[in-house]
């Protein structure tokens, strides 16, 4: 045996659950295909949003109350600093679908939060040209993780406390035994008494058929302009925001960098087979939508696109991610197929991850998450 938990995979997950179980076993260990936070993986991208109020399942805000605390956790033990508080904005038409469905939610979560009139935005956020009907809700616990450096500061902690680390080390088969979890890479190979899965869009050739059946690698790509006056994008002036006005719809986040922004259409995956061979260049209709977008949205944005990108993940088929053992009694267990939308929870399912994982506690409220949601029969 060569430790007791394997974590396949370092990324945006799979760094957290490595910091997490190290703090809870001196024999752990993570392997990642290439090197953490390398260019091609869904880490990619400078930044990701981190937001308490949000649309759709009110079970998730426990989890994201916890990645607060953690994500500022991570920053005290490392010395980094990972999340640049900015405020952030949910934009929408007044009673419209958008802000109906994120205002319940955020009833039933108890989030705090501020609407900001049409008026009112124009005064404080004169950056967003708004539409007559749209108004806002304000975030006042948001901001913009800065995702390089939330994955390098967690593998650092993680090896600080004693972790292994296997990197350009990609394990090409996992094979569960009576006593733990074999893996092998080429001609090497371990043996585990517990494996996590967390590779993102590369998971889907260790799972199951069961499981890969809900499951599609997909494209996802961003976009970066640069600011006519960047003063008025930095993250002290420009929150991070999602915006759903009519047809048209963005979300990004301040110039981190002193002077581009990131504005990039909501939520536009396209499905791929292989996830080594994401096409990283934007087609005509996705530049043309994207600079249609900003045209309209930020008139102090020159609208042309200075930078973009594409990246994999793995998606589920009810979006929600695959978070707990292949079955009851499993050694292996799955924190993967976050669709597009993990980050600002890394680190509580990474907690989550590792906890159960190792055997040292339980979750309730996880039944969105768990893989036998799938099963049939």
């Amino acid at each position: 045996m060569d430790g007791k938990l394997a974590i396949i995979g370092l990324g945006s997950i799979g760094s957290m659950a490595l910091w997490q179980a190290s703090r809870l076993s001196e024999n752990v260990a993570g392997f990642e295909a290439h090197t953490p936070a390398h260019g091609r993986s869904a880490v990619g991208g400078d930044t990701r949003l981190f937001r308490m109020i949000y649309r759709g399942n009110p079970n998730l805000y426990p989890i994201l109350e916890r990645s607060r605390q953690l994500w500022a956790e991570l920053e005290a033990e490392t010395g980094q600093n990972i999340l640049t508080h900015t405020g952030g904005l949910s934009i929408g038409t007044k009673n419209g679908p958008y802000l109906s469905a994120l205002l319940e939610t955020t009833q039933q979560t108890g989030a705090e939060h501020e609407i900001l009139s049409r008026e009112q935005m124009a005064q404080r956020y004169p950056q967003h040209n708004l539409r007559p009907d749209d108004i806002a809700v304000y975030d006042p616990h948001a901001g913009a993780l800065r995702t390089d450096r939330a994955v390098t500061a967690a593998i650092t902690a993680a090896q600080t406390n004693g972790a292994t680390i296997h990197t350009n080390t990609p394990i090409d088969a996992i094979t569960e035994t009576t006593d733990g979890v074999h893996i092998t890479s080429g001609e090497k190979s371990w043996t585990y008494e517990n494996v996590i899965i967390s590779s993102g869009g590369w998971s889907q050739r260790l799972m199951p058929e069961s499981l890969r059946a809900h499951t599609q690698p997909n494209r996802v790509f961003l976009t970066w302009f640069v600011a006519k006056d960047p003063a008025q994008f930095s993250p002290e002036r420009f929150p991070v925001f999602i915006r759903i006005s009519g047809d048209h719809s963005m979300y990004g986040a301040p110039a981190v960098d002193g002077a581009t922004v990131k504005a990039t259409l909501d939520f536009r995956p396209t499905p791929t087979e292989n996830p080594d061979a994401v096409p990283r260049e934007l087609t005509l209709a996705e530049v043309a939508e994207t600079t249609e977008t900003v045209s309209e949205f930020f008139p102090g944005l020159y609208p042309n696109i200075v930078r973009s990108d594409a990246f994999p993940d793995l998606f589920t088929t009810d979006r929600s991610p695959l978070v707990g053992r292949f079955s009851e009694g499993s050694r292996i267990y799955c924190a993967t197929g976050f669709s597009g939308g993990g980050f600002k929870n890394a680190t509580g399912y990474g907690q989550i991850a590792a906890y159960e994982a190792l055997g040292k506690r339980t979750f309730d409220g996880l039944d969105f998450v768990r893989p036998q949601r799938f099963k049939t029969g």
